[in-house]
């Protein structure tokens, strides 16, 4: 466990929370917004805890007291302050999946008894139509882009602005009201099928302790600058990415979309990023590409060399060139929501860039572990927070067993799914399903889910995350999931597959063939060399080769089962 070492201010809720940052830092920015004609605006810490009382003031007036609320949208500062100004006053917040399809959302609308919803214009016409068919308890719509209320639609800007009015007369609803700490105010669905998705009921206390315990081990503050890319609805960034920047007073800007992400981070000197996996792969993939075309491939390679015993001050300095693609300012990168590569890892490393790993689930606030410039380890997602505990069970002869944690951000339960809860909360430990290690100084290796792994009929576990690694490290392959494939009426007879995802530009690129069969010829050939470097057992047996992406969660997570399932549909029609 880490010891906290930075200071952090203590909170009882994220009102207190509002409050007591927003007296620290009032004057310092929190957003900094692209406008349409292209220039930058920015709101102070002071004016956005004004616009989140105004609105709450308004959201009490329209009957929204204790009431449920969705918003859904883009990544924007509107989202941020419509999620606090449900959540620290007038009622329940919950945050819905912007990729969802219509009969998806639908479902989940009904399912968590939404009143009302606060909105981009995208959803608009969906909205507007679920709400004449009358779906669920849903009453009002919310844009976040109308400048004025319109078709039976309120303005997010007008509700501000009236919100402001009611406190000038003396309405203090929202600012009187008082916050339940331990009580269910955030509603999160689980990623998966409408059917499948479960609903974490989280409090102020489970976000507050996570926050305090974040603060307590990371050097972040009121001047760093965080960039918000991945969805806002997902607790990862809801929690390190909205939250903690707030309380510690920063600044945030938002990412365009992924092409622009290196030119986002140049231009806002970003301090603080927050990401997954594939996105670091991205960013590497550029800034090799952008050392190739210069022809300082080879020089920086052989500095990797000189320089991979000194400090990752001297890396920083000696690759300072580097550093300056993403605007120079970089001082830590966290990776969290799927596991990543290690070799990436340590290529980041090696040229200065503070990039570790983070661990945690939405029924943890999210983070249980984290690493930090001071204590990490290679592959490792650094020592549980502050105030949590962890311990492994049911482990086997290499010491690998499930990870269970137990502590203040633990969720209270699944709501209205008592069965389910029971399944994962045993005698107040949260049993994650992830497959670990912890070593003797008590860094955590997660080696894989405890559902995906495959057992094969001599007892052996492959994990096929690690594989998957392996795979996608051939040129050319944009992505792979490997799985257990029976091979007979005998259950326990289990064969490694491998669907394969290629891009056939870059092949062709790479290998000077168009033709799809010569391309899987290829790949099949690379395939036989990766089961030359390991145990038999381990081999592929057999491949499936795409240029169609597999199906994956908003952060990037493959879907396992349904990914399966499509395979075993697909192998179905075939026979």
């Amino acid at each position: 466990m880490y010891e906290g070492k930075q200071k952090c201010i203590p909170i009882s809720d994220l009102k207190d929370m509002l409050f007591k940052t927003g007296k620290q830092y009032p004057e310092k920015i929190a957003y900094k917004i692209k406008k349409k004609d292209g220039n930058y605006e920015t709101i102070t810490h002071k004016e956005v805890r004004k616009k989140i009382d105004a609105l709450g003031t308004s959201l009490i007036s329209m009957g929204l007291k204790d009431k449920r609320i969705a918003v859904i949208g883009e990544n924007r500062y509107e989202w941020e302050i419509a999620y606090l100004a449900i959540v620290c006053g007038t009622g329940i917040v919950v945050p819905l999946d912007k990729s969802l399809p219509e009969k998806e959302l639908e479902n989940l609308i009904k399912r968590s008894q939404i009143e009302a919803i606060v909105h981009s214009q995208k959803y608009e016409e969906t909205l507007k139509r679920m709400k004449l068919q009358g779906v669920g308890k849903l009453k009002h719509l919310i844009s976040m882009d109308l400048e004025e209320h319109q078709d039976g639609i309120y303005s997010q800007k007008e509700l501000i602005e009236k919100g402001k009015k009611l406190i000038e007369e003396g309405n203090l609803s929202f600012l009187n009201s008082k916050i339940n700490p331990n009580k269910m105010s955030i509603m999160l669905f689980t990623s998966g099928t409408t059917a499948a998705s479960k609903i974490v009921a989280l409090s102020h206390h489970n976000l507050c302790s996570n926050l305090m315990d974040i603060s307590s081990i990371l050097n972040v503050n009121s001047d760093d600058v965080f960039l918000s890319f991945l969805p806002l609805h997902h607790v990862f960034e809801c929690t390190v990415g909205f939250l903690f920047s707030l309380y510690s007073g920063a600044q945030t800007v938002f990412c365009e979309g992924v092409r622009h992400i290196v030119e986002n981070a140049k231009q806002h000197q970003i301090t603080v990023m927050a990401s997954v996996p594939a996105i670091y792969e991205r960013i590497f993939k550029i800034i090799r590409k952008q050392l190739e075309k210069q022809g300082k491939l080879q020089e920086i390679l052989e500095k990797e060399e000189q320089y991979k015993d000194a400090s990752m001050e001297k890396k920083k300095e000696v690759f300072d060139e580097i550093h300056q693609i993403l605007g120079g300012k970089v001082k830590l990168m966290i990776s969290g929501a799927a596991s990543l590569d290690v070799e990436i890892e340590a290529k980041y490393r090696a040229l200065g860039f503070h990039l570790v790993q983070g661990y945690g689930l939405t029924e943890t606030s999210p983070v249980v572990a984290v690493g930090t410039k001071e204590n990490y380890k290679l592959g490792s997602i650094g020592k549980v927070v502050p105030s949590m505990e962890v311990k492994l069970v049911d482990c086997n002869e290499e010491g690998i067993g499930e990870l269970v944690v137990k502590g203040p951000n633990v969720m209270l339960g699944y709501f209205e799914n008592e069965e389910d809860t029971k399944k994962v909360l045993k005698d107040g430990w949260l049993y994650t399903g992830d497959l670990a290690k912890i070593d003797e100084e008590g860094y955590i290796f997660i080696c894989g889910r405890k559902k995906s792994v495959i057992v094969l009929k001599n007892g052996k576990n492959i994990f096929p995350e690690e594989m998957e690694h392996i795979i996608n490290k051939i040129e050319g392959v944009e992505e792979s999931f490997v799985f257990g494939k029976q091979m007979s009426e005998d259950q326990n007879d289990i064969k490694i597959f491998a669907k394969i995802v290629y891009q056939k530009e870059t092949m062709e690129e790479l290998y000077g063939v168009k033709d799809e069969s010569k391309i899987e010829e290829i790949l099949s050939e690379k395939v036989k060399e990766i089961n030359k470097t390991m145990p038999i057992y381990k081999a592929i047996k057999g491949t499936i080769f795409t240029q169609e992406p597999l199906l994956k969660t908003t952060t990037n997570k493959i879907k396992r089962q349904q990914n399966l399932e499509k395979i075993m549909k697909e192998e179905a029609k075939c026979n």
